[in-house]
């Protein structure tokens, strides 16, 4: 993951009156994508349609459960200048929830960078080298990871503001997965939007769970009809590239009762010749719904829609 949820508000507001709830709205006329990996042959476009989300699904789920997902979090620590012991046991400044007793101690130095030594005797290493002692690189493609048995742990960023993040592979969390609850495959939800590009772009800033705003470039809208209404979302440009796909961070009416109550996410397709397609089908929780020690962003006031959007994961029914 940003592919990394109060609401902020911001450029836009939602242009229509919400409604009640009827039947989704229609499909838009485009073929839907081939399910990858499946054989589909001799099956109807719809049918085509939904294999290709139930595969994402499981996809999805299978992604989240592993070692390295978000279940594995255990702990979100905020970093300090000066140095710090880290461990299990009580006496140390940050206190992690599984791992050695006194696994070290880490430095955040004036001049931004930061190091770590391990304890003396500690079966422990940095980044799987004989180092004990070490600068870490701070969250990046390729982040320095501090390992201890099925604990392990690096530094992050966010909006300037260092964490250490903490994962265990034997989590509770990940070994007691409830499994995720979603609402039937409806091809229409599965929308054909208007794109209207900013030109230039613009910024929105988007306030995250624990409080920190950050300022993400908005590329344009997407504009659809829903029930004789029309609303607008707006989609971040994670800025990975040309051809990747936008972020939306959304929220409805369902939200808090049925679905995750701070928000949900999804991705499209770069607009084309105008056009942008919304597949509310693989709307999705943020890892926020799964663990305390995530930090998602929360949806733009634009992005909060007025209706029931019964399409894509629902509440998650475990502990988080």
């Amino acid at each position: 993951m940003l592919r990394l949820c109060s609401v902020l508000s911001l450029l836009f507001s939602v242009a229509a009156v919400p409604a009640p709830a009827q039947p989704a709205p229609a499909l838009a006329p485009q073929q839907p994508p081939s399910a990858v990996g499946k054989t589909l042959v001799g099956r109807s476009p719809g049918e085509n349609y939904v294999a290709t989300i139930e595969q994402w699904r499981a996809g999805r789920i299978e992604r989240l459960q592993k070692p390295d997902g978000w279940l594995a979090l255990i702990g979100r620590h905020p970093l300090e200048r000066g140095t710090w012991s880290v461990g299990a046991a009580s006496d140390n400044a940050i206190r992690l929830a599984a791992g050695p007793a006194h696994l070290g101690t880490v430095t955040y130095a004036d001049d931004g960078k930061v190091s770590f030594a391990l304890a003396e005797g500690v079966d422990a290493a940095i980044d799987g080298t004989p180092a004990r002692h070490a600068e870490l690189v701070v969250e990046g493609e390729k982040p320095t990871y501090v390992r201890a048995g099925t604990v392990n742990f690096y530094v992050m960023d966010r909006s300037g503001k260092l964490f250490l993040r903490v994962r265990d592979t034997e989590s509770a969390r990940l070994k007691h997965f409830a499994g995720i609850e979603a609402y039937p495959v409806d091809p229409a939800w599965r929308i054909e939007a208007t794109w209207v590009p900013f030109d230039p772009p613009q910024e929105a800033k988007i306030t995250n769970m624990i409080g920190l705003v950050e300022t993400v470039p908005v590329p344009g809208k997407a504009v659809f009809n829903h029930e004789g209404k029309t609303y607008e979302l707006i989609p971040i440009d994670e800025g990975q590239g040309p051809e990747d796909p936008l972020f939306f961070v959304i929220s409805d009416t369902t939200a808090g009762t049925e679905t995750y109550e701070a928000c949900r996410f999804f991705y499209a397709e770069r607009p084309k010749d105008g056009k942008i397609i919304l597949d509310f089908n693989k709307v999705y929780n943020p890892p926020c719904a799964f663990t305390p020690f995530a930090t998602c962003p929360l949806p733009p006031k634009g992005n909060i829609l007025p209706f029931p959007l019964r399409a894509g994961e629902k509440k998650y029914r475990g502990e988080h």
